[in-house]
């Protein structure tokens, strides 16, 4: 069995390969019970929480398990720990061992990336990324490789992390200008992209101020309770989602407009899957508002283990 740390995934993972494979693995059979989210504390106030998620399809099984324990930024120790698990389908052996924090920073950006490519203008021309926490290259580099962006503005609240993260960005990228802002009606009404991973309890931006044709990658919040939009956003945007089952037991985003009466989930336009099974833009037009909301599912972290494991075989 192999054990596959993180610095074996960032050598065999890109994102071109990553979003291929993603979409050819969401558009093929598979299944994926709804993961189970255990809240390890009582007090409200605690949000301490240990997660399974299985998935399987015809070449692999996995199970992803992770501990989510925020507090522990203020310590010397991360804020989640992650491992998957990988067994062959065909006789149910181990195959590997594999870091799970990492391919969550992969297929997290991957995903939004690959719902950006069915959901966003194809001219869009202008990103505006909430936050600066370890997603945020990973976010960035994976929307920029679906998209010919030109301008990318960083809000965040750690001046420190958001400065480094530019410098980082304008290293890798240096004919992309890269500026770091904040949430102000002008700038949000500029955006052709928004995209939010942040643990804001409250939203990020006024949906008023959105454009017509703005896409919202919606990445941050896992709380019922909580969101990273308000509902004006939900109501004026075509919603899309990476798992009704989980969203909907999980993303405050849906939640609280259901609870509100101003959204049902009915009106969910369709699942990621949808979207890879029919492989192709979208969008009606380039005045709709489209949203997508995740929170991460087995199958994901399936194909990206699994597509880290295949290239480091071979």
């Amino acid at each position: 069995m192999k054990i596959i740390n993180a610095e074996k995934i960032d050598y065999a993972l890109n994102f071109e390969s990553l979003i291929k494979a993603l979409q050819k693995g969401f558009a093929s059979a598979f299944c994926m019970p709804k993961r189970n989210v255990y809240e390890l504390n009582t007090d409200k106030c605690n949000y301490d929480a240990f997660a399974i998620l299985p998935a399987w399809n015809e070449h692999v099984i996995g199970v992803k398990a992770f501990t989510y324990f925020p507090t522990n930024t203020e310590t010397e120790y991360q804020s989640l720990y992650s491992k998957i698990m990988l067994f062959s389908r065909n006789h149910g052996e181990p195959l590997a061992l594999v870091d799970g924090t990492r391919i969550t920073l992969w297929r997290t950006a991957a995903v939004s990336a690959l719902a950006s490519q069915y959901l966003s203008r194809k001219n869009s021309k202008h990103l505006v990324f909430f936050g600066s926490g370890n997603l945020a290259l990973y976010m960035i580099k994976a929307h920029i490789s679906v998209r010919n962006f030109e301008k990318v503005t960083l809000i965040a609240r750690n001046a420190q992390k958001v400065a480094a993260l530019k410098h980082t960005l304008e290293q890798a990228f240096p004919n992309m200008e890269f500026v770091i802002g904040k949430s102000t009606k002008e700038v949000v009404y500029s955006a052709d992209v928004i995209s939010c991973a942040t643990g804001s309890p409250t939203p990020l931006f006024k949906g008023s101020w959105l454009n017509q044709g703005t896409h919202i990658d919606l990445i941050g919040n896992h709380h019922s309770e909580q969101r990273e939009c308000d509902s004006t956003t939900i109501i004026r945007s075509n919603v899309y989602v990476d798992s009704k089952v989980n969203v909907l037991a999980e993303a405050g985003e849906l939640l609280l407009p259901i609870k509100e009466g101003v959204f049902c989930a009915h009106e969910i336009c369709a699942e990621l899957s949808e979207l890879a099974i029919q492989n192709k833009n979208a969008r009606l037009n380039n005045k709709d508002m489209t949203l997508f909301k995740s929170v991460g599912t087995g199958l994901s972290d399936l194909i990206a283990a699994h597509s880290a494991y295949q290239l480091l075989e071979g």
